[in-house]
Formats: structure tokens, sequence, C-alpha cells
């Protein structure tokens, strides 16, 4: 079930890419970033008024775990500059690598409290192999 949400996950991340490049053309590059927001916004505001959930946060989360909507936008902006330039696979491509190398440090420091998980020599081939592939997608 997680394997095939996963998936589903990169389905709706190449349409919101694509999406979010057409409409920055339109609008700008910033003014974009600030609807898709706005939209996502009201989006999960109607979710919790349906579901009856009120909103609660827990007095001892670290302030640093607040930065994800900072990093969301940073990601859409650096998202829809690169469509508009190079296209969504290269754009999607791209992206996925830089996500492989940052969850594997995540993973084998444990960061963010998470558990170690040590890289394996074994994974150095399928990084090569995404690399190799990038590299002719940004070749040709």
């Amino acid at each position: 079930m997680y394997k095939l949400s996963a998936g589903i996950i990169g389905i709706l991340i190449a349409i919101m890419v694509a999406i979010n490049g057409v409409l920055s053309k339109g609008v700008g590059d910033y003014k974009s970033v600030l609807i898709i927001h706005i939209v996502g916004l009201i989006s999960i505001s109607l979710i919790l008024i349906l579901k009856r959930e009120k909103i609660k946060i827990k007095e001892n989360i670290p302030l640093y775990l607040f930065s994800g909507g900072a990093i969301g936008v940073f990601t859409v902006l650096f998202n829809n500059l690169a469509f508009n330039h190079i296209g969504a696979s290269l754009t999607l491509s791209l992206g996925l690598f830089g996500q492989l190398i940052a969850s594997v440090i995540i993973d084998h420091f444990g960061l963010f409290n998470r558990e170690v998980i040590r890289f394996e020599k074994k994974k150095i081939v399928g990084f090569l192999l995404v690399f190799v592939g990038l590299v002719v997608m940004v070749v040709y």
C-alpha cells in the first residue's frame, strides 16, 4: 500500500510541476508561488473542517520542524524556474537525484531524530545508473 502511494506521489508531483510551471509562465514566478500556497491553504483548511479536526500543536516541538513551509515555498519556486527553462522531465529527474542524495545522508546519519540506516556500498551501482541516466538526459 505504501509503495503504491509513493508511486502515486510521483505521478502527482509530475502533474503538479507541469501545472505550476505553466501558471508561473502566465502570472510570474513569485505570484504563482503565492497563488499555489493560498490554494493549498484553502484546500487543507476545507479538509480539516470536513473532518472536524482541531489544530493542536504540542509545546515541545523544535522550531526547526516548522521550516517545512518555507522549504515548500522554495521548492515550488525552483521547480517553476527550472520547468520553464529545462522542461518537466529534466526538472523532475534532477530533483529526484537531489532527493536521493539528501535522503541517503539523512538516513545514514539519522538526521532529524530519525533511525540510522547506514549506506551500503552495493547501492553505489544504483546511484551510478541514475547518474548515467541524468548525463544522457542532459546531453541529449
